[in-house]
């Protein structure tokens, strides 16, 4: 039976709404019915939640443990069990060099379980469903961080669903040996294929947890967001989900590695997979063995879309660059919220080894971008003396990975659906605490209420004061909002004007919320015409 836990859950801190009164209302009505049988049927058999106005059900597989001969297989299904399965504790946490910040900090790769939390009260009642993907860079990462806790979330009028998914070389190793396995002959986004099972794992069950499969949205943020900038171009993924919200995504207009081609310089998926040894000793090694093994090539965290065990173009999951695909229209057609924090970079350049001296900066620029195109991006971001050069490292670091992606992701997709952009601005505790500023990640906690559970575990990062609760609520009523009807305005809500590359409008949740214009968009129009130049520049097959 796989190791997905069963210790009883601890209760959660419960967020007030008096600053929304018709949101208040909407949460008391959930509170006064009895809530939906802990007891559920779902495909493999029954599972026991806990709770009472909110009911929680946590670590349900969604497929078999990818152990032994199913390590780096597409998911299969989880075997059935008998009698009933208490599900009140997450499972381990999916194998990575990091332990992430979390309630436990047990790993296995038996770790492919999802969480659900649902306020329904009737297997009838068909409420809207948002399922959340975490983030850490598709190297590290669980659904079982206490941030992500979706209880206060779900007091709004939804379920919340979340998961784990195959993280670094488990989740994204290609090789040779690993494509002649398959009848589509490819191999690499395990993780991806994992994301995809537990979206068909909830139009197959969800229903009996009182949610409506056809209204599904799923919503991430960093590796989370850019999964759902990927899942919007997966032929795979097409009718799982219905509404997209994208916190912080990377890596969809950046340039990804390929299959069995050497594109922008980079060696193959499966060349570089194949360094790493032959796929049976590779089998047969330990995670320890294979995490160190994956570490000691030499790929950092963030590296621009050149690591080796991130998602890659397969031709199937992916058929193509996802820019490509955007580009070409090849989008499943859903409304978009999309957005990111004022100072993504802050958080990553403690991760990031870039430079400290105007000199150094050039050499950095040269060997990320190429000499020609350094040239060019340092008139963009400069550094007159070395004092500068942090500066111009974080802004562009925040535009490239961050800002240019979503607004392009943005214009690519609204002329085929609604979509939105949000900038959030606020400096919270853990950005005062820190001097990060509005880092990356920073507004995880607004959106799921989870403000004793910060992201940074840093002294006075939970120290937020009644703006940063009011700002929460906001948000919170937003995404709500939009998992229920595709559009985040409604009665007593924010107004957020829809997004257009016309207009450049968009909503910003700061001190003062509201509709704003995007800064900087000069800078951003030419970033994204350098990057597209860049691309056609690099490409060798």
């Amino acid at each position: 039976m796989p190791q997905c836990a069963d210790r009883r859950s601890k209760s959660k801190l419960i967020i007030g709404f008096r600053a929304v009164p018709a949101l208040f209302v909407v949460v008391s009505t959930f509170n006064l019915v009895a809530a939906i049988d802990p007891v559920v049927r779902v495909e493999s058999g029954r599972v026991r939640g806990s709770g009472t106005d909110v009911v929680t059900f946590k670590g349900i597989p969604f497929a078999a443990p990818p152990v032994g001969p199913l390590r780096w297989k597409a998911p299969q299904p989880a075997a059935p069990w008998e009698g009933t399965r208490d599900a009140v504790e997450f499972c381990p946490s999916c194998p990575q060099p990091v332990i992430f910040a979390g309630p436990q900090s047990k790993q296995s790769e038996d770790c492919l379980g999802l969480n659900i939390w649902t306020p329904a009260k009737s297997a009838g009642d068909k409420l809207p469903v948002m399922v959340w993907i975490y983030g850490g860079g598709f190297t590290i990462g669980s659904s079982s961080q206490p941030t992500y806790d979706g209880e206060a979330l779900a007091r709004q009028g939804v379920i919340v669903v979340s998961f784990n998914y195959r993280l670094g070389a488990l989740g994204f190793l290609a090789h040779p040996d690993l494509s002649r396995e398959t009848p589509e002959g490819v191999s690499g986004n395990y993780g991806l294929l994992d994301q995809i099972a537990a979206l068909k794992w909830v139009q197959r069950n969800i229903r009996n947890f009182g949610g409506d499969p056809g209204q599904v949205t799923i919503f991430g943020e960093s590796a989370g967001g850019a999964s759902v900038m990927t899942l919007l171009v997966s032929p795979l993924a097409k009718g799982l989900f219905h509404r997209a919200i994208a916190q912080s995504g990377t890596y969809a207009f950046t340039p990804i590695r390929h299959l069995r081609e050497s594109w922008y310089g980079y060696k193959s998926a499966q060349t570089a997979g194949a360094e790493m040894g032959d796929l049976k000793t590779l089998r047969e090694m330990s995670v320890q063995d294979l995490l160190k093994k994956a570490l000691s090539s030499g790929h950092p965290f963030f590296d621009f879309g050149r690591g080796i065990h991130r998602p890659i173009v397969d031709g199937w999951v992916l058929p193509d660059e996802p820019s490509t695909l955007y580009e070409q229209g090849r989008i499943n057609q859903v409304p978009l919220i999309a957005g990111v924090t004022a100072d993504e970079a802050t958080l990553l350049l403690m991760q990031l080894r870039t430079a400290r001296t105007v000199t150094a900066y050039r050499a950095w620029l040269a060997e990320s971008f190429g000499e020609e195109a350094a040239g060019r991006i340092i008139k963009m971001y400069p550094a007159a003396v070395d004092a500068d050069v942090n500066e111009a490292v974080k802004r562009l670091v925040t535009d490239f990975m961050f800002v240019e992606p979503t607004i392009s992701v943005l214009r690519a997709v609204e002329s085929k659906a609604p979509v939105y952009l949000y900038r959030f601005t606020r400096v919270g505790a853990g950005g005062k605490a820190t001097k990060l500023g509005a880092f990356h990640s920073s507004e995880i906690v607004y959106v799921f209420g989870t403000y004793k559970s910060p992201i940074l575990p840093f002294p006075g990062a939970d120290k937020f004061d009644d703006t940063d609760l009011a700002l929460g609520r906001a948000m919170m009523a937003s995404w709500v909002q939009f998992g229920k009807t595709g559009n985040p305005n409604g009665p007593g809500l924010l107004k957020w004007p829809s997004y257009s590359a016309r207009d450049q409008e968009c909503l910003e949740f700061g001190d003062a919320p509201g509709p704003a214009q995007v800064p900087g968009l000069d800078v951003i129009d030419l970033l994204c015409s350098e990057f597209k130049g860049l691309k056609a520049a690099r490409v060798t097959r």
